[in-house]
């Protein structure tokens, strides 16, 4: 909203967002004031992936949860997602995303885990060799 002087012009520095940006909320505000993630230990790295618990509140449940939260909650009812795909789905910053999902953690309404890493999985030539003896059978 910009702030008009008496002749109908805009008054200096008030013009920050203009009448289509829609409601705007700081992403502080959202989470109140928290830059990280409560449980230590916890990385919510953008490739993590985030899965819904059974004790999460059922559609409509009413819950002491901030919008945000439901709606990270309803992203991840269908599927598993990453990090960075709630974050894209949910229109909101990474960052914010990664406070609001530590609330949820401690709350025990989503379960994270971490894909496997490169390093752990088989080598390509062993399983190729594996196929290849399968093959021969």
């Amino acid at each position: 909203m910009t702030e008009e002087t008496s002749d109908g012009s805009a008054r200096p520095g008030s013009q920050w967002y203009d009448n289509e940006a829609g409601p705007l909320v700081r992403p502080y505000a959202m989470t109140g004031g928290r830059t990280r993630p409560g449980p230590r230990g916890v990385r919510f790295d953008l490739i993590a992936l985030v899965t819904l618990a059974p004790s999460a509140p059922a559609p409509g449940e009413h819950t002491a949860l901030g919008p945000e939260h439901r709606a990270l909650i309803e992203l991840c009812r269908s599927e598993t997602q990453s990090v960075a795909e709630l974050a894209a789905d949910a229109d909101l910053p990474v960052g914010v995303v990664r406070v609001l999902l530590g609330d949820l953690l401690e709350m025990g309404c989503v379960k994270v885990s971490r894909p496997v890493p490169p390093a752990q999985l088989p080598d390509e030539k062993i399983l190729r060799e594996v196929i290849d003896g399968l093959r021969a059978l």
